[in-house]
């Protein structure tokens, strides 16, 4: 019985040129030391109010305030600038 040839491989083409790689997204300095910033002011904020140092005793706006500025910190984290 005779041997089959088999099949013949297609020719090698050269592929489409490589995609640039992607450039990894860095958040300045700056923006990052702002971030961490607003969630310490607003921690320290609630604690003070809490121990009743700020002015006015331990009122509500210094709460919401305190939790306002933890959440613009955690809101910015979630951004490239």
């Amino acid at each position: 019985m005779p041997k089959s040839k088999g099949r013949r491989k297609p020719k090698q083409h050269p592929g489409p040129a490589k995609p640039e790689p992607k450039k990894h997204k860095e958040s300045p300095t700056w923006y990052v030391a702002m971030m961490f910033s607003f969630m310490a002011v607003g921690a320290l904020v609630v604690i003070l109010n809490y121990i009743g140092v700020v002015p006015g005793g331990t009122d509500s706006i210094w709460l919401y305030s305190g939790l306002g500025l933890i959440g613009v910190g955690f809101v910015m984290t979630l951004y490239y600038y």
